[in-house]
Parts: structure tokens; C-alpha cells; sequence
């Protein structure tokens, strides 16, 4: 796929195997790992933080982004058979931010897990980069993503415009192997059905901005 018109691409062999290895054990070992969604997850794992300031990830990030990266929110997404949920088609729309600060174009403010988000205006929105990195082999059995590919480039869309582009686009599944990254705009519309058979489908999900972009208004 191509990443400008469809708003996804898969990229394979990031990170490196022993990598993976050491998230898993640092992942097991963690009291909250049967969460379905761990936010700030790069904080609470050392071997996150570890990959989200490698090499190969700033590279990856800012090639896609044509800027240098800052990583603004890192989700560790651990669906199982005691955790296994579905997610409606929907957008990516909202930014975690280090304070909070008054501009008319963005809003409305939220507080999640102790941290301020916010809704940025479209113009960050379409700047912005997630890689999503899979621990495990995602297939349709363990609930893989599935997106609409173009839907990005119709801005930032209400429940109803996703609802209808559902029923428009054929959806493309996101089969990726163990290892791989799926870089992808944040306004793609995405979803996720629960597993038909559950087995431990571990994702890190990680979104960039532009580093000047950002500071601009910190």
C-alpha cells in the first residue's frame, strides 16, 4: 500500500529480535500486563522507552513524517482471551500534551490516566505518524486491525461520516507478523473485532508529532 493515498504501510523486521525478547519479560512482569490498554506504557517499561528512543524508530518516524520526531503518547494494547474486546471505526483525533494551554483552535480538553489530552486542529492531526509495533503475529483470529484506506484524507470526520465510509470502502485487514510496524495517519479510520481465538496479540502503539510543530505552542 501506499503510505500518501492509502494513509497505511506495513514495514517488517523492526525491532530487532532480542528486542522482543526483552519486552516480553519486562511485559510479564509488569502488575498491570492483563490491562487491555496500558497508557504512558514507555514510562512504566524501561525496554519501551528503550525502542521508542532507538535508532531505528526515530528513523522510521521521521522518514514518514519528513521531520524530526517527538514521541507524544505510547499505548501498550495486550488483547487475550480474559481481554479480548472489540473497537467501532473511528479516528485517532486527540494528542497527548505535557500542560495544558488555551487556543481556539484546539479543543476540547480531557484528563486521561493523570495526563492532558486534547483535540488539535487538523493540520497537526495530518502531520503526525503512529507506528504500531506487533509483538506477536496479527492475524483475524486474534482481532487484527482492520482501516479504510483514503479515509485520512477526508479530515477529521463525525460519527456519522465514519459510519457511512464503513459501509463504502472495503476494509483492508492488517495481517503483520511478529516484529513488524504498521505506520499509519492518525486520521484513518481503524478498527478492531474481539478474537475468534484468542492468543496474546501485544501491540505498542506509539504516536509522533514534529518536534518544532509542538513546541511551538509549549
Amino acid at each position: 500500500m501506499n503510505f500518501l493515498t492509502h494513509g497505511f504501510e506495513l514495514v517488517e523486521n523492526i525491532p530487532p529480535p532480542n528486542d522482543i525478547d526483552n519486552i516480553h519479560r519486562d511485559i510479564d512482569q509488569l502488575q498491570e500486563c492483563d490491562s487491555a490498554g496500558i497508557r504512558h506504557a514507555d514510562t512504566k517499561l524501561s525496554t519501551l522507552q528503550q525502542l521508542a528512543q532507538s535508532a531505528p524508530v526515530l528513523q522510521l518516524a521521521e522518514y514518514y513524517m519528513q521531520d524530526k520526531p517527538q514521541l507524544m503518547r505510547c499505548i501498550l494494547f495486550n488483547k487475550t482471551a480474559g481481554q479480548n474486546w472489540l473497537v467501532s471505526w473511528h479516528q485517532d483525533k486527540t494528542l497527548c500534551m505535557p500542560r495544558k494551554f488555551s487556543h481556539q483552535d484546539w479543543g476540547p480538553w480531557s484528563i486521561k490516566d493523570g495526563s492532558h489530552h486534547v483535540q488539535p486542529p487538523t493540520n497537526i492531526l495530518n502531520q503526525m505518524v503512529t507506528l504500531r509495533f506487533h509483538l506477536d503475529d496479527n492475524h483475524h483470529e486474534n482481532g487484527c486491525l482492520k482501516v479504510l484506506p483514503g479515509s485520512h484524507n477526508n479530515g477529521i470526520l463525525s460519527t456519522q461520516q465514519i459510519h457511512a465510509l464503513s459501509e463504502e470502502i472495503l476494509p483492508v485487514y492488517c495481517l503483520a507478523p511478529k516484529r513488524s510496524a504498521l505506520v499509519m495517519k492518525p486520521l484513518l479510520v481503524h478498527a478492531s473485532s474481539k478474537a475468534t481465538k484468542p492468543d496474546r496479540r501485544r501491540v505498542i502503539h506509539m504516536e509522533f508529532a514534529p518536534v518544532e510543530l509542538i513546541s511551538a505552542y509549549l
